[in-house]
């Protein structure tokens, strides 16, 4: 089920805009819609204070490895809080 972004007839355009945008980035999370992401990097963090289990996505994503043996990095994980913390990467096998 999607939120409904239709007009609820608000006299004040600036509330109205604010809540189409937050439907809009809610149908897209429930999508599962990288845009919709506001942690999506295209490396691993290297500033911030991070919690251990925080989760960046991977905004770049490509094939990687040897032949056979080629995976994608989804993402990368906090396992260790700090700043940045200490991350290893979330990989996934392609079977390629």
């Amino acid at each position: 089920m999607k939120l409904n972004r239709t007009s609820r007839g608000t006299k004040d355009p600036d509330t109205e805009k604010f809540y189409k945008e937050v439907a809009q980035q809610v149908n897209a999370l429930s999508e599962g819609l990288l845009a919709a992401n506001y942690n999506a990097l295209p490396s691993i963090p290297t500033s911030g204070a991070h919690a251990r289990g925080d989760e960046v996505r991977n905004s770049e994503p490509s094939e990687l490895g040897l032949s056979g043996f080629k995976y994608v990095v989804r993402g990368w994980l906090c396992v260790a809080s700090g700043t940045p913390g200490t991350w290893v990467e979330q990989r996934f096998p392609t079977g390629n």
